[in-house]
């Protein structure tokens, strides 16, 4: 599997394009706007769309979701269903951060722990991992020891709590019980800023090392 990291919006968000090599079946995850910058980045990997994969339901993540659904007809899979009420308050949200008007919409297929997603040859596994928000879910593609993880760790730091229904034990819980035991080598491609591995995280990470 080939990924490429495209940064969109004034929140500087990590809009993950995943691809199959071989058939060139790609999803693109967390569109959350720059729909030009997107399909550029798509068409010069040669990538035919596929699907739409969300990690959860911050404008910044899925803020281009609606448009992009609705121009290629592709469908909308994810996150958990525990962030309906996040899509319903898209207007609020492009409000609250200022960015411009965006569209709600309702997911194709919600996601639950242990559900898996395909495309070309290649399989993600489903992880619901709750904190950041109540439906976040991480992609995690076993073969390749690589994770799309949204916003549930960032090198050095982990997501907000402080939105509604927010929850830092669940977000701790997530990171510790859920993708540590993925293993150190597991390199992450994080909501926001730079890459980093599990590993790194929980030797050096100050929210969630081992001595913490």
């Amino acid at each position: 599997m080939r990924a490429s990291i495209i940064t969109v919006t004034p929140l500087q968000q990590n809009c993950s394009l995943l691809w199959c090599e071989r058939s060139l079946e790609g999803v693109v995850v967390d569109p959350g706007g720059d729909l030009a910058d997107i399909l550029a980045a798509v068409d010069e990997q040669g990538v035919r769309l596929v699907k739409i994969l969300l990690t959860h339901a911050h404008v910044d993540h899925v803020g281009g979701t609606a448009e992009l659904a609705r121009r290629l007809q592709l469908p909308i899979v994810g996150p958990q269903r525990d962030d309906q009420f996040w899509i319903d308050l898209l207007p609020r949200q492009c409000e609250l951060f200022g960015l411009p008007p965006v569209s709600t919409f309702t997911p194709d297929q919600w996601l639950e722990d242990g559900d898996s997603v395909e495309f070309g040859e290649q399989r993600l596994e489903v992880i619901h991992c709750p904190g950041h928000t109540p439906g976040h879910v991480v992609f995690f593609h076993r073969q390749d020891r690589f994770a799309v993880v949204g916003d549930v760790l960032f090198r050095g730091s982990i997501g907000r709590t402080d939105f509604p229904r927010g929850d830092h034990a669940s977000l701790l819980h997530s990171i510790r019980a859920k993708l540590f035991p993925l293993g150190d080598d597991v390199t992450f491609i994080p909501g926001h800023g730079p890459t980093s591995t599990f590993g790194r995280e929980r030797r050096s990470n100050p929210f969630v090392r081992d001595e913490a």
